[in-house]
């Protein structure tokens, strides 16, 4: 049994965290018309609660907020046993990110602004299994 059918949902939750509203809204566009659900965050002690709350399946964090940055909110996510699993990328319009800080912060990569919608859904697809709402009629 593997991670997505212990979490036993028909469509994959993605939370997108971004103080940056139009940032977040964009992102969620792109992603609810390939048919994911999308929840928004406007900061990391927010996506924290959410996270708490009602875990997504993953999250994609951006790098640089107010109070809590986007490494903190990935070190916290992982502090927690039952939340290692969950993918995380980091987005960023930073170049100077290095590979051995990802490693550090352990998440699963990172999506440069700005934002390539195609990079964007191939990261999402390679961590989510593709599915679609089906509607019978």
């Amino acid at each position: 049994m593997n991670y997505w059918s212990l979490q036993n949902k028909a469509t994959p939750r993605i939370l997108v965290v971004d103080d940056v509203a139009d940032n977040s809204y964009l992102m969620q566009a792109l992603l609810e018309s390939e048919g994911y659900q999308v929840e928004i965050a406007d900061s990391g002690r927010a996506a924290i609660a959410q996270i708490n709350q009602s875990p997504p399946d993953l999250v994609l964090l951006d790098v640089m907020m107010p109070e809590m940055n986007g490494f903190e909110v990935a070190r916290q996510i992982r502090q927690h046993h039952d939340r290692s699993i969950l993918p995380i990328f980091l987005v960023t319009g930073h170049d100077q990110i290095q590979l051995s800080t990802l490693e550090t912060v352990e998440v699963n990569g990172l999506i440069r602004k700005p934002i390539d919608f195609e990079e964007v859904l191939t990261k999402v697809k390679s961590v989510l299994p593709v599915q679609r709402l089906v509607q019978w009629v």
